[in-house]
């Protein structure tokens, strides 16, 4: 089972536990994802992602997408896709 970077953490709303990732690789609802940090190490299902407020099931290299966290994120935290 292997890692695959796609993206880097650009903003966080703690308020309502959304990241906002922006991609370097494709990403679907369904894909499990590996968010690693300084102080972030958690890995978890994309359930739902958001791009400027629209659901979507996919995002490509390139798009910025909102996705609901389980845990804290920070800037600059890195995102890898589990294959």
């Amino acid at each position: 089972m292997g890692e695959k970077e796609i993206g880097k953490i650009s903003h966080f709303f703690s308020h309502i536990s959304v990241a906002v990732i922006e991609l370097t690789d494709t990403l679907k609802v369904g894909d499990e994802i590996h968010v690693q940090g300084a102080t972030s190490d958690f890995i978890q299902k994309v359930e739902s992602m958001q791009i400027e407020h629209n659901q979507v099931e996919e995002a490509t290299a390139g798009q910025s997408i909102g996705l609901k966290v389980n845990d804290r994120v920070r800037e600059g935290d890195d995102v890898f896709k589990i294959e």
